[in-house]
């Protein structure tokens, strides 16, 4: 599996993601610049309205850091959420680091599913024998009969000639 992010942190890979910030940064220094504007005509004129428009600037200052503050600490949460989940895929589709590409065919794909739904008709067949066991010889000699057929067939398709040995990679 190819990560997205290609070693970056998700929140850094998105496009256009420095032009928002950039428009986040002049908006926050255009807000400061009228609050401090606001500030030193009011001291000078000392009058109400100049300190009117003063609370304003600060009140509209503090709404906007705020919003950008709070808008970046979710991208980030997102970006953390999106990270751990794309190295929780790559774990499942058997990568064993994060940024790992794992190439992984159809085949094998089915080939494990089958291994899988064969290794569950043996645990269901060993409880049968268990339960089964100096009750119901005839069920017994099945489920015996069935674990053979579903061992010699899972053996079938791990091996790549008959006889020969087990080929493939050990993963953890």
């Amino acid at each position: 599996m190819q990560s997205l992010s290609k070693g970056k942190t998700p929140s850094t890979s998105f496009p256009g993601r420095g032009i928002s910030s950039r428009m986040a940064t002049i908006g926050m220094s255009l807000l400061l610049l009228a609050f401090l504007v606001a500030v030193i005509f009011a001291a000078n004129e000392n009058d109400v309205i100049g300190w009117l428009v003063v609370i304003i600037a600060f009140g509209w200052l503090l709404l906007a850091a705020f919003v950008v503050f709070s808008v970046r600490g979710a991208a980030k949460r997102a970006g953390a959420k999106l990270a751990e989940a794309q190295d929780s895929l790559s774990r499942a589709a058997g990568g064993t680091a994060p940024g790992v590409t794992t190439v992984v065919d159809e085949e094998t794909v089915i080939r494990d599913r089958k291994l899988d739904h064969s290794f569950k008709i043996v645990q269901v067949q060993t409880r049968v024998i268990r339960e089964q066991l100096g009750q119901d010889q005839d069920m017994v000699d099945r489920a015996i009969e069935t674990i053979e057929i579903t061992a010699h067939n899972a053996r079938g398709m791990i091996r790549r000639d008959e006889g020969g040995p087990v080929e493939g990679t050990v993963v953890d």
